[in-house]
């Protein structure tokens, strides 16, 4: 097994540091399970992970021409609901997919500055150095405009 084989069985994703920019790859069995993780991503690059709880649970929508432009609407979502309701997502499950269509279950909390150490404040996924490949297994790499 390779190294890169072994970072897809002990974590779902990586963080990637590009110049004044975040940004992350996600690896999943599928490419449902990539754009989740990928959303998981995205709450790792604003504030650790693991001090976000399962407390709530919103649901999101996202339509777009193609895969690619998918994950960018998907991820533009979540920075939406951070923006709006200060929710964070701890873990995203993505009930329906297909080229042009996405619903997801996101389960998380609101921020609270008590245990929320908010390091990135992003402002949206980007277009640079998007990538969505199929697999298997699956792969997507997003930035962050931070």
């Amino acid at each position: 097994m390779t190294s890169e084989g072994a970072a897809l069985t002990t974590q779902p994703f990586e963080v990637m540091e590009h110049t004044g920019e975040a940004g992350i790859v996600a690896h999943g069995a599928t490419l449902a399970e990539a754009f989740a993780n990928a959303a998981q991503g995205l709450t790792a690059t604003m504030t650790d992970l693991d001090a976000v709880r399962e407390r709530e649970t919103r649901e999101v929508a996202a339509e777009a021409p193609d895969r690619e432009a998918l994950l960018v609407e998907f991820l533009n979502e979540l920075v939406f609901l951070f923006d709006t309701q200060g929710f964070l997502v701890r873990r995203a499950e993505v009930l329906e997919m297909d080229a042009t269509h996405l619903r997801a279950r996101c389960h998380g909390e609101k921020a609270d500055r008590a245990r929320h150490d908010i390091r990135a404040a992003v402002k949206a996924a980007t277009y640079h150095m998007l990538l969505v490949e199929d697999g298997p297994p699956a792969r997507v790499r997003v930035i962050f405009d931070v």
